[in-house]
């Protein structure tokens, strides 16, 4: 059903952008079985969907699911929408109806968030590097300090901890007004107690404190002062990982513009006698609809009236047209190339193919980001459980008769060195670093998903169509009868197909250029819309098309002839006939070529100890074909755009970890249900955003090289969570007993941060598993 209309909304300057939620319209009681999509804002990671997932799944009656990569929420079981925005909002984030026609705001909001975090990085930065330079080296050696040297350090600092760490603040007090913790909640804190703490020792003029770590050597008086690097740093390290990530996955919800953009926006209906242009939105099964030559069908339906040629590689894949007639069924998102067509609407809105794809692709996304919601798990015990630790080593050296200073201090290390700096550019860091490697490598990894998912990968589905062949047809072979030779029947077809825009028509001119010489001009060129062609041919009367092509003109088809087209179709091949003069002469075979290196790329998954199989909308004839000559282990044929999702689920249900490799519209849903979705730069732009990895170079061996790369990422991005999660675990006791002061905390905790970004750049040593024989020598960058 149709959501109601939201007023028009203006994305607020800042880091979020709250949508509006006060409709114009009052919304009437819905069906509670409908599902709801939600816009939601406020979310800074994982934790906060899960949030607002369990807040509406407690309420009686609701089931919902909160996808933080979309920023979107999909409910079912409500009254009114008005119930669930209530619910978001009681758990600190704010909510709006879903408006498809909105998604171009949606779009603009997620790049301002984007752009104010860059602005907030970037005057970071610039005023950090000059307060550590100062601070670290005045703090240490201090016969080189000038007066007013921690001034000008706290006039550094001051935008650093207030206005560019304002997004870690400003989720911080909205977490604790909802009894919450996160990430931003111990960073905020940290950052607040390290500048006050700098800002109250140099007022009151503390005695400074020295410390040990691990019994060796003294930190210098007046090291109080470097609170202000720690503050200032830990603000510029956050802000950085939070702007990458950002970046990372702000494309994870373009699959579902991108169908919805597929389908037709208006449809021509005959009413009463008439034709009128209606928005798609308002179709009703049972409407005649027109479709004219080059037009999109709207709607699912059945032919009643008229016949063509139908492009329907967009929901199956197959490279060749499709003829179509009274009678036959249509799904929306297919264009008629060069016939007239009335079509009975069957399905319409979300009833349609299309309308399910985005469906299917936006519930498979839902289930990815396991990694960071692990980290943000463990991160809502691990932040209050460091904040109550702080508190009680604070009061426990009081305890045993320590000054204020010295218990003040430790504590502040405790937070210092437990701050997860490392924690939040594990992923960032390691998604960047094999980003750039992939990109030299002609491999466009899109968010950390593809990461988590491909360190298990034992499947590789392929698609068959432009992704293991050509994706266009090529004549193969010529037969002949009748007394004419290869060249003739050549010859003849290709003047008769001069004017013909069809792909089959297009093999047979580009086969002809290289074997005939010059072609003769074509007369009286006529064209049967999705059967052949007519033209006059040097006085002679030439006709190319389908065997029932040959039956309306009453051309008697030999049976040499038809045993090679029946051949042909058995083998996944097509076949068209050429007669002149009333008489058969021969029969072109076409074929989609293997790709060349498609071989050797199946024998190198096989020898990477990865099962391969083949998933396409093809016939069972031309799969096992394709299958056999590239030595594949399972088919899997004719299945429809939302069957291959269903087959992709079928493998993970038997235990497989499941990477497939596309390129058409229908692959979408199955690339975005896979574990790891691998398309070719070569498909369609719905493939490409449905995928979790680009593949831009040509060669069929960068499906390994994406693979291999996918894993080392997912390696160091899980030995830099180890390293970021240990360290704490580790240094977090040495703190509480007093072993590091803050000083010592803040090189430590800078420490950890730089072996994260040292130990992801050493994924830019992958080299590609190309063989160096191949073409180029590149392989070895």
């Amino acid at each position: 059903m149709t959501p109601p209309v939201l007023e028009s909304r203006t994305p607020a300057d800042g880091d979020s952008a709250s949508p509006s939620t006060t409709p114009s319209t009052a919304p009437g009681p819905i069906d509670p079985a409908e599902r709801w999509s939600f816009d939601v804002s406020g979310m800074t990671c994982a934790a906060c969907a899960n949030r607002i997932e369990r807040k509406l799944n407690k309420a009686d009656g609701i089931s919902a699911t909160v996808n933080y990569a979309t920023e979107r929420a999909l409910v079912t079981g409500i009254e009114a929408p008005d119930e669930a925005i209530t619910l978001i909002r009681a758990a600190g984030y704010d909510a709006a109806v879903h408006d498809e026609a909105d998604d171009t705001w949606s779009r603009r909001a997620t790049e301002m968030r984007i752009t104010s975090l860059r602005r907030r990085l970037i005057a970071a930065a610039l005023l950090t590097i000059p307060l550590m330079d100062v601070s670290l080296v005045l703090a240490l050696v201090p016969q080189w300090r000038f007066p007013g040297w921690a001034l000008l350090c706290v006039l550094l600092a001051i935008p650093v901890v207030t206005w560019a760490a304002w997004p870690f603040h400003r989720m911080t007090l909205r977490n604790l007004r909802h009894g919450a913790v996160s990430m931003d909640t111990l960073v905020s804190i940290g950052i607040a107690v390290s500048f006050g703490w700098a800002i109250v020792s140099m007022l009151v003029g503390l005695e400074p404190q020295d410390g040990f770590w691990l019994g060796f050597g003294r930190a210098p008086a007046g090291a109080d002062a470097l609170y202000l690097d720690v503050a200032a740093g830990m603000t510029t390290f956050q802000l950085a990982g939070r702007y990458f990530e950002s970046r990372s996955r702000r494309r994870a919800g373009d699959v579902l513009g991108a169908l919805t953009a597929l389908g037709a926006s208006e449809a021509r209906v005959r009413r009463d006698g008439s034709e009128s242009m209606v928005a798609i939105d308002q179709l009703r099964r049972g409407d005649l609809l027109v479709v004219r030559p080059g037009e999109t069908v709207p709607a699912d339906g059945e032919i009643v009236e008229g016949s063509a040629a139908l492009d329907t590689g967009a929901m199956t894949g197959e490279s060749v047209l499709r003829t179509c007639g009274i009678g036959d069924e249509v799904v929306g998102g297919t264009v008629s190339t060069d016939g007239l067509l009335v079509v009975r609407a069957t399905g319409v809105g979300a009833h349609t193919q299309l309308a399910q794809m985005a469906a299917i692709a936006e519930q498979a996304q839902v289930r990815k980001a396991d990694v960071q919601r692990t980290v943000d798990a463990v991160v809502r015990v691990f932040v209050p459980v460091v904040l109550v630790l702080s508190v009680l080593v604070a009061g426990v050296w009081l305890l045993l008769g320590a000054n204020v200073a010295t218990a003040v201090s430790n504590a502040i290390s405790v937070l210092i060195i437990a701050c997860p700096c490392a924690l939040g550019l594990a992923t960032p860091t390691a998604l960047m670093v094999g980003v750039g490697r992939g990109a030299v490598l002609g491999i466009l990894v899109k968010g950390q998903d593809a990461l988590e998912a491909s360190g298990t990968v034992t499947t590789v589905v392929l698609d068959k169509t432009g992704t293991l062949t050509v994706g266009a047809p090529s004549v193969e072979r010529v037969v002949v009868t009748g007394g004419a030779s290869a060249a003739q029947v050549l010859r003849w077809a290709s003047a008769a197909e001069s004017s013909s825009e069809h792909a089959v028509a297009t093999a047979i001119r580009e086969h002809a250029a290289s074997r005939v010489g010059d072609v003769p001009e074509a007369r009286d060129f006529h064209v049967t819309p999705g059967l052949g062609v007519e033209a006059v041919i040097e006085d002679a009367q030439v006709a190319v098309g389908s065997p029932a092509h040959m039956e309306s003109l009453g051309v008697a088809v030999p049976a040499d002839l038809a045993a090679t087209v029946r051949e042909a179709e058995a083998s996944g091949r097509s076949a068209v006939l050429v007669a002149r003069e009333g008489a058969a002469v021969g029969a072109i075979v076409l074929a989609d070529e293997i790709k060349p290196d498609a071989r050797g790329a199946i024998a190198a998954l096989h020898e990477a100890g990865l099962r391969t199989v083949l998933l396409t909308g093809d016939s069972e004839a031309a799969a096992r074909r394709a299958a056999a000559d590239l030595g594949i282990d399972d088919v899997r044929a004719g299945v429809l755009p939302t069957g291959k999702a269903a087959a992709i689920e079928e493998l993970r249900a038997e235990g497989h970890s499941v990477a497939m490799v596309g390129d058409g519209i229908n692959d979408a849903a199955a690339l975005a249900a896979a574990d790891l979705g691998l398309g070719m730069v070569t498909g369609t732009d719905v493939a490409l955003k449905s995928s979790d990895i680009i593949l831009v170079r040509e060669d069929l061996f960068a499906v390994i090289d994406a693979i291999a790369l996918s894993r080392a990422t997912n390696r160091t991005i899980r030995t830099n969570l180890v390293w970021a999660f240990g360290y704490n675990v580790a240094a977090i006791p040495i703190a509480a007993i007093g072993l590091l002061n803050p000083l010592i905390a803040a090189g430590a905790m800078s420490l950890s941060s730089v072996f994260v970004v040292h130990n992801s750049l050493r994924l830019q040593n992958f080299r590609s598993r190309r063989p160096r024989s191949g073409r180029s020598g590149r392989s070895g960058r």
